[in-house]
């Protein structure tokens, strides 16, 4: 996730260097108005996101969508609980996952489909420190075979 494809917003970097990622799904999101001409603009971040299930219902908690620049004084509040969309089904699978596995669900992306936007979610384990240095020790290496191939053309 580190490079944006074509179509996405805003995307949580460290969602994999702090997380094992196990299953991801897609889902809708309940917008205001000035909101998605925020995310257009690139103004939203998911660094400190997360997502919980109340009342059968997903909602996304600790996501940070920036007050657009041209808004006038009904501008949205940047720090609100934002709704996700998802079938019953799926609710009830990461209901399950969170509770007796012991995962978290967090966001990965927002992204545009269809001029709708769009949340990747995943179920993760968090990473042990030992887990991350292992992740910066391989990243380093893998750069540094990268220079030396470079040097060798």
């Amino acid at each position: 996730m580190s490079a944006k494809s074509s179509g996405e917003l805003v995307s949580n970097r460290r969602a994999t260097f702090n997380y094992e990622i196990l299953e991801t799904f897609e889902t809708g999101i309940v917008l205001q108005g000035t909101e998605i001409k925020s995310l257009r603009d690139n103004g939203g971040s998911l660094q400190e996101a997360y997502v919980k299930v109340v009342g059968g219902e997903l909602w996304l908690v600790g996501c940070n969508i920036a007050h657009y620049r041209f808004g006038n004084v009904h501008n949205h509040d940047e720090k609100r609980d934002r709704k996700l969309l998802m079938h019953r089904r799926e609710i009830d699978k990461l209901t399950v996952a969170t509770q007796e596995k012991g995962l978290t669900v967090i966001p990965l992306a927002f992204y545009l489909k269809d001029g709708r936007v769009k949340v990747r979610i995943a179920t993760a384990k968090g990473k042990k420190t030992f887990d991350k240095r292992e992740a910066i020790k391989t990243r380093d290496e893998k750069r540094h075979m990268d220079q030396v191939m470079k040097q060798n053309r």
